[in-house]
């Protein structure tokens, strides 16, 4: 089992607070039910019993009688009757009603540190404002970055690129590494994908149009790394002879956002040094989905490494934004703790021309934060000041 030591490094400073719920969301089956069971083990290695760790999961027949607040209050009471401290671990406990009223009574006992993971729009930060403002701190899980998936899969160093297109075509979810079938992989992420759509956003949304929503994840899927425009969406639809509103095609974005499986990325104003929020880009969390949900027959292998790039600046800790400058744009805007960083990426560097709009990107940028150029190319072709990365580096790196 891969342990996911960047994220227990995150929360490890929390496991012995009462005050605070730790909160593990991110897309289904990106692994938080494991970190969960991780940070139960690295307790456990400690003083404290395993009689005074409990775990309840509510994707589970065994907890299904819990289906409230005030069920969940009183059976984490009757459980501890008595003055021990308790760590508490519920999995998936958006499914009970009003879940945070529960959280919180059990929160100001003090005796108690709890730990709770979501996947879906249920478990939203909208939800947890009243009952829990300023007594949480949160811990996205994405799927696996590319160094994770070559420690999952013990990948040798010489077949790190051929890793890392298996990966354009279906994505990190760690647990598609335990099929090499590709119609087994296809299945399980399809399967996978299916389950999110149906009970994270057109069960709860109660959406009727469901062709059309589905439409809406094609097109997005499809004009990926793009500049989104409404209008244009809109305009694709009614040729498809569906028509939606624009307050309703947002609300399907917000949707696949809230459930994780696309991020929307703003524009900088890298000359402002203002956030845009207009004319932004949609990534996906993982490139898995692509492959089953649209029609594309070809990988574009380009706009796969840019957005595994820019997931992998997310796991590195960077706030990303798209870069525009007076004359131009640039991929990415990295900021992490006031520093900045620039950001191209191109899948190979393969001639003069492409070289020349790559690093020509940089030139319309007023200061002198670090620029770098990303690709497949294994030759160093930094210059003028600008910074060249072989991609596999650059993903292998915790530091950059």
């Amino acid at each position: 089992m891969l342990k996911r030591t960047k994220y227990l490094n995150l929360i490890k400073g929390f496991y012995h607070e009462p005050s605070l719920i730790k909160i593990i969301y991110g897309l289904r089956r990106s692994g938080k039910s494991i970190i969960l069971k991780q940070i139960m083990d690295d307790i456990s290695k400690t003083k404290v019993k395993k009689s005074e760790i409990i775990y309840i999961s509510f994707e589970t027949l065994e907890y299904s009688f819990i289906k409230t607040a005030e069920d969940l209050y009183y059976y984490i009471k009757n459980l501890t009757n008595d003055n021990k401290f308790y760590y508490i671990f519920l999995d998936e406990i958006g499914q009970i009603k009003d879940f945070e009223k529960a959280l919180n009574s059990l929160r100001i006992l003090n005796r108690y540190s709890i730990f709770i993971t979501g996947s879906n729009s249920r478990l939203t930060f909208k939800e947890l404002s009243t009952e829990l403002s300023g007594r949480y701190v949160s811990f996205r899980v994405n799927p696996l970055t590319f160094k994770e998936a070559t420690l999952l899969t013990n990948c040798p160093k010489e077949n790190y690129e051929k890793l890392l297109f298996n990966i354009f075509e279906w994505g990190t979810l760690p647990q598609r590494f335990l099929y090499t079938d590709e119609q087994n992989i296809n299945t399980y992420i399809s399967d996978v994908y299916d389950s999110i759509i149906l009970k994270d956003i057109v069960e709860a949304l109660n959406i009727k149009d469901i062709p059309s929503f589905r439409k809406i994840l094609q097109y997005v899927l499809e004009t990926e790394g793009k500049e989104f425009s409404a209008t244009n969406i809109i305009n694709y639809l009614k040729n498809e002879h569906q028509e939606i509103s624009t307050q309703t095609l947002y609300t399907y974005l917000d949707a696949l956002c809230n459930a994780f499986i696309i991020n929307k990325v703003y524009r900088y104003d890298v000359v402002g040094k203002a956030t845009l929020k207009t004319l932004n880009k949609y990534y996906t969390s993982d490139l898995g989905i692509r492959r089953i949900k649209t029609t594309n027959k070809e990988t574009n292998y380009s706009l796969c490494l840019e957005n595994i790039v820019y997931n992998d600046l997310i796991a590195k800790g960077y706030t990303v934004y798209i870069g525009k400058t007076n004359k131009g744009k640039i991929d990415f805007v990295a900021i992490k703790n006031k520093n900045i960083k620039y950001i191209q990426v191109a899948l190979y560097l393969s001639n003069e021309e492409t070289i020349e709009r790559e690093f020509n990107a940089f030139n319309n940028i007023p200061d002198k934060n670090d620029c770098y150029v990303i690709s497949l190319d294994k030759d160093n072709k930094s210059k003028n000041g600008i910074k060249h990365l072989y991609a596999i580096d650059f993903l292998m790196n915790d530091n950059f």
